[in-house]
C-alpha cells in the first residue's frame, strides 16, 4: 500500500510523520524549505504533559536540556504579589524554542526508515481517486507522489487547504505582542511571570534554558510599528521596574512582533486529505498555543490513519478526527472570543468570571494548562460508558499512572501511548508488591486476558496499583491516544468488545489492506517518474 504523504515539516507535520511510522506506516514528508531550522529564540512553545510526553515518545528526547520546566508561575497587579502556583502536585509546563523542538523532530524522522523527508518541495496539484492521492512538487525537482492519504501540516497559507478551495474565516489581528528573548539576572530565577498594569497593559516572562528569558509585551492590535528604539526602552523600562529602579545587565539575543490572528478552516477532511495544525486552525491569544493543538491533531489523526492504512476504517472514524478536533479547538477559540474583550477592555469581567476568579487567574489559564483556555479536550465518546465512577470521564485524557505489562515491566501509562493499540487497564491495588508469577494467572486476569485477546482491534492488558477514583477490580478501557473510553466493574467480555468496537467506530468499509506491518517496513515510499 502506498505511503502517507505528510505536506510540511514544521513540529505538526514531523510529529505526524514520526506518529505514523511508529505504527509502522510509511511517511514521505514534503517540506518547502532546505530541511534546517532557523534559530529563533524569541519564537517559543509551552508543552504541557500530554504534549511533552507525546515529543518525548515520538524521540524528542533531549527537549527539557533545551528549554526550562517552570519552577512556579506568578501573577502582579501593579506592584502587588497576586498569586504563586507551585507544580508540587502536577508536571510543570516545559518551555522550549520551537526550532529546538523542530530540530529534534526532525532528527528523530530523519533516522527512521520509515520516514522519507524531501527538501526543496513545493506542492503545486493534487489528485484524489478511490484507492490514493497523488501529488505533484516543484523545486529541485519536479516530481509527482503517489500516496494512499494526504495530510496538509502546511502552515497558515496552506497550499493543499487552498487547492481543496476550503474556506479559513475567523478574526484578524486579536492580538500582538512584541517580544524579546534576552539573557539576564531576575529577582525570582525560574519562575514565570503574568505582570498587569491594566486590561491593556500585560508583559510576561517565562525562562528559557542557560539565563535567557522570553519577554512578550501586550501592544495594540492595530497599533503603531515597534521601532528597534522602542522595544529596547521596554526592554530597559520593564527590567528596572522589576529590579528596584536599576536596570541589570542583559544580553539582547533576538526579538520580533507577533501578531495573533484567530482563524478555522469549515472542513479538516477532503475525502482522502486532511488539515492538521495552522493549516487547520490558527490560536494564540491570552496564552493558548497553536503548536500545542497542532500536536493535539497528530496524535488524534495518526491511530485513525494507521488503522486505515493497515485493516481499513470506517467512514465514521476518518470522520471522526474532524469532528472530535475541529470542536475541541473551535471551543477553545470561543472562550478565548468571549474573555478578550473583557479582559482587555476591563469591562464585563463580572459577567464572564464571576466573582470568584479574577483576570490573572484566567489569563494564567492558557499558560498552565488549565480551564477552557487551556485543558487538555475532552472527546464526547459516541457512547458514554460508565459502570463505575472514576476521575476521569469517558472522553477525557487518563492519567498517566504507573502500570505493570504482563511482562512484568512497570512504566508510566502515557509511554504506552502512540502504538496503534487500546489499552486495558485493571485497577488491582497490591499488585506492586506481587510477584507476576502470581498475580498473572489469579482472579480476573485469566477472564481478562481471553477478553481483550477477542477484542476487535489490537489491545494490550496492564494492571495499575491504583487510579484516582477508582475502586477495586475496575476495569478501564483507553483509546491509543490515551482518552478514556469506558469503565467497567470487573470483567464484562461482550460490554467490552462492544466498547472497542465503538472506539473504531464499526468495522471498516472496505478490505484489509494487503501488507502486513512487517510488509511495511519494506515498502519504500512511491515515486512517480
Amino acid at each position: 500500500m502506498d505511503p502517507v504523504i505528510v505536506v510540511g515539516a514544521g513540529p505538526v507535520g514531523l510529529s505526524l510523520s514520526l506518529a505514523l511510522a511508529g505504527q509502522g506506516v510509511p511517511c514521505v514528508v514534503l517540506d518547502e524549505g532546505p530541511g534546517k531550522e532557523e534559530p529563533r529564540p524569541a519564537r517559543t512553545v509551552v508543552l504541557h504533559a500530554d504534549t511533552a510526553a507525546m515529543a518525548h515518545r515520538l524521540g524528542a528526547t533531549t527537549l527539557r536540556d533545551e528549554g526550562a520546566y517552570y519552577a512556579a508561575w506568578r501573577t502582579v497587579r501593579r506592584r502587588q504579589e497576586g498569586s504563586r502556583i507551585t507544580f508540587d502536585d502536577r508536571p510543570a509546563p516545559l518551555h522550549v524554542p520551537q526550532h529546538a523542538l523542530t530540530r529534534r523532530l526532525r532528527e528523530a524522522a530523519a533516522a527512521h526508515p520509515l520516514v522519507q523527508l524531501v527538501t526543496d518541495s513545493r506542492l503545486d496539484s493534487l489528485e484524489q481517486e478511490e484507492r490514493g492521492v497523488t501529488a505533484h512538487t516543484r523545486g529541485a525537482g519536479t516530481t509527482w507522489w503517489r500516496g494512499s492519504y494526504l495530510v496538509g501540516c502546511d502552515g497558515a497559507r496552506s497550499t493543499v487547504r487552498k487547492l481543496l478551495g476550503i474556506r479559513f474565516p475567523g478574526r484578524t489581528a486579536v492580538e500582538r505582542h512584541a517580544v524579546a528573548a534576552l539573557r539576564t539576572d531576575l529577582p525570582w530565577p525560574g519562575e514565570a511571570l503574568l505582570h498587569r498594569s491594566g486590561p491593556a497593559r500585560e508583559v510576561t516572562a517565562r525562562p528559557l534554558a542557560d539565563g535567557v528569558w522570553r519577554l512578550d509585551w501586550l501592544l495594540e492590535p492595530r497599533g503603531e510599528l515597534v521601532t528597534p528604539d522602542a522595544l529596547i526602552t521596554l526592554v530597559r523600562d520593564t527590567l528596572a521596574g522589576w529590579c528596584g529602579g536599576g536596570t541589570p545587565p542583559y544580553d539582547l539575543i533576538d526579538t520580533g512582533v507577533h501578531t495573533l490572528h484567530h482563524r478555522l478552516a469549515r472542513r479538516w477532511r477532503e475525502r482522502r486529505v486532511f488539515l492538521a495544525g495552522d493549516a487547520a486552525h490558527l490560536l494564540g491569544a491570552l496564552g493558548t498555543q497553536g503548536v500545542e493543538e497542532g500536536l493535539r491533531d497528530a496524535e488524534n489523526l495518526a491511530w485513525k490513519l494507521a488503522l486505515a492504512w493497515h485493516h481499513g476504517a470506517s467512514e465514521a472514524l476518518l470522520d471522526s478526527y474532524e469532528d472530535e478536533r475541529r470542536t475541541a479547538v473551535a471551543a477553545r477559540l470561543r472562550a478565548a472570543d468571549q474573555a478578550v474583550p473583557a479582559l482587555r477592555g476591563g469591562g464585563g469581567l463580572r459577567t464572564l468570571l464571576g466573582s470568584a476568579r479574577t483576570a490573572e487567574q484566567l489569563l494564567a489559564d492558557g499558560h498552565l494548562g488549565r480551564g477552557p483556555l487551556g485543558a487538555p479536550p475532552a472527546y464526547a465518546p459516541p457512547v458514554a460508558v460508565r459502570e463505575v465512577p472514576t476521575a476521569t470521564e469517558p472522553g477525557g485524557p487518563v492519567e498517566n499512572v504507573p502500570v505493570t505489562a504482563p511482562d512484568g515491566a512497570t512504566v508510566p501509562l502515557r509511554d504506552l501511548l502512540g502504538r496503534g493499540r487500546l489499552l486495558v487497564v485493571l485497577v488491582a491495588p497490591g499488585t506492586g508488591v506481587w510477584d507476576r508469577r502470581h498475580w498473572v494467572k489469579a482472579g480476573l486476569m485469566p477472564r481478562l486476558a481471553a477478553a481483550v485477546s477477542a477484542l476487535p482491534m489490537r489491545a494490550e492488558l496492564l494492571v495499575a496499583d491504583g487510579y484516582p477514583g477508582a475502586a477495586a477490580h475496575t476495569v478501564l478501557l483507553v483509546r491509543p491516544d490515551g482518552h478514556l473510553a469506558a469503565t467497567f466493574a470487573g470483567v464484562r467480555p461482550a460490554e467490552l468488545y462492544a466498547a472497542a468496537d465503538t472506539v473504531r467506530a464499526g468495522a471498516p468499509g472496505r478490505e484489509p489492506a494487503p501488507a502486513s506491518v512487517g510488509e511495511a517496513s519494506a515498502t519504500p515510499p512511491a515515486v512517480i517518474d
